[in-house]
């Protein structure tokens, strides 16, 4: 009955009324029933609005007042909590209050979502990251105002600084490229668009003092973006012979460049002021398919780190000699998909299709203790920042969680995050805020 009913609250709300007569006796006068009756339908608005009540209640408690909200506040705050039902019903309270403050995130309150973070949960420590924002494109818009955004999977995420604001910049199996103003989740301009498909792989950088995105995609090319204008900078870049899966930018002897890896077995590294290839691309990889690349310094040279998926081959780069340092670093023993490099030190992070996460010493290309534990499906998004003065790893999975990783004690900082689809990327702002892509959406969080 609640089922064929829901679609009509009008309907729902005058069978619901008729349900409470029976239960309130039919002996009572009119008026006590009409009272009784919105009396409990208001207190059901009540009940849902209070953050407390949505975090530590039972979740079939909580679903059994969603259809009967009806004023503007319970029906939202039902909408949020249908938005991960999934979930609610095996979590515990701590993680479906990291859930609900997402989701009142992606429904545009980002009041509610602050309550809910605020709530104590008994037997759990505050929580230490609350939602600064996120988009809303997989949940019901009529409810509440939404921020838009990718209409397919999120792949990559960069940071950079545009006219003084903080973005982030993202790529989308939808083929465009879309900025994000840090501060208030708004996009900044339209859409970037001109890759003909899937938009792998995304870095920023600084070329004459204008901020640039670069990207690599399905259709082969890479193509250099202003980001202060929303223009294709020239002609896209079209040595590749297939995806463009991973791209970083560096700065080399004076001179920004881009490096870039692909499918086709390859690493390219570009100039980005005259937007021409550096000499001849680095030494093929064995044909095998490059699933990432980062850059770094050891020993205060400039550095490429690519990595094979199949093989898990780690390999570092001169970037001033072109030359490979050493021998590869042979990672996971499955399939490899992520990496990043700690800036300003020799270390390396990788993720597997294991589900493990290694940090590597690219000074003496050893591991640095044992791999990481937790994820339960493949690790893709992997990045590395500072996080209230300590270095971490942060790594984005299949199993939908998010996981912060102090890199000095190589244990969690901290539960994980939890997310109703998968995570293909992450990033870390200069300021420690976390930046994540899943599913369709993008998400911000910053330390409580």
């Amino acid at each position: 009955m609640l089922r064929l009913l829901e679609g009509s609250s009008v309907t729902f709300r005058n069978w619901l009324r008729s349900c409470v007569v029976g239960w309130l006796g039919a002996g009572m006068s009119d008026d006590l029933n009409v009272d009784g009756v919105e009396a409990v339908l208001a207190g059901a608005d009540g009940r849902l609005a209070d953050p407390g009540f949505l975090v530590n209640a039972d979740s079939e408690e909580v679903l059994g007042l969603v259809d009967t909200a009806s004023g503007p506040a319970g029906r939202l705050a039902g909408a949020v909590y249908r938005a991960s039902a999934h979930l609610h019903r095996d979590a515990g309270a701590g993680v479906r209050r990291q859930l609900l403050a997402l989701d009142a995130a992606r429904y545009g309150d980002r009041g509610l979502a602050a309550r809910i973070t605020a709530v104590l949960v008994e037997g759990e420590p505050a929580a230490r990251w609350g939602v600064e924002w996120a988009t809303g494109g997989m949940v019901d818009r009529s409810l509440w105002q939404t921020l838009a955004g990718h209409t397919d999977g999120v792949i990559g995420v960069a940071t950079g600084v545009v006219e003084g604001r903080p973005v982030a910049v993202t790529s989308s199996r939808d083929g465009t490229v879309r900025v994000w103003d840090l501060a208030t989740g708004r996009q900044v301009g339209q859409p970037l668009t001109g890759h003909t498909r899937a938009v792998i792989g995304v870095a920023t950088g600084v070329v004459d003092g204008c901020p640039v995105a670069v990207t690599g995609g399905d259709d082969e090319t890479v193509r250099v973006w202003d980001l202060a204008t929303g223009r294709q900078v020239g002609e896209p870049l079209h040595e590749h012979t297939n995806w463009v899966t991973a791209v970083a930018t560096a700065v080399v002897d004076g001179c920004p460049v881009a490096v870039t890896g692909s499918y086709d077995g390859t690493v390219r590294v570009w100039d980005l002021t005259t937007r021409e290839q550096i000499g001849e691309p680095l030494q093929d990889h064995f044909r095998s398919d490059v699933e990432a690349v980062a850059t770094g310094v050891v020993d205060g040279r400039p550095v490429a780190v690519t990595l094979t998926g199949g093989g898990g081959m780690v390999r570092v780069w001169d970037l001033a000699t072109r030359e490979q340092i050493g021998e590869p670093l042979t990672t996971h023993t499955g399939l490899v998909y992520g990496m990043g490099v700690v800036d300003g030190g020799p270390v390396a992070v990788t993720g597997s299709g294991d589900g493990t996460v290694r940090v590597w010493d690219l000074t003496t290309r050893q591991p640095i203790g044992e791999p990481l534990t937790g994820h339960t499906g493949w690790v893709r998004g992997v990045a590395t920042g500072v996080v209230e003065g300590r270095p971490v790893a942060v790594t984005g999975s299949g199993d939908g969680t998010v996981r912060v990783w102090d890199l000095t004690t190589g244990r969690p900082a901290g539960p994980e995050l939890v997310f109703p689809a998968e995570v293909f990327a992450v990033a870390v702002t200069s300021d420690g805020r976390l930046v994540v892509g899943f599913g369709h959406e993008v998400a911000v969080l910053a330390r409580c």
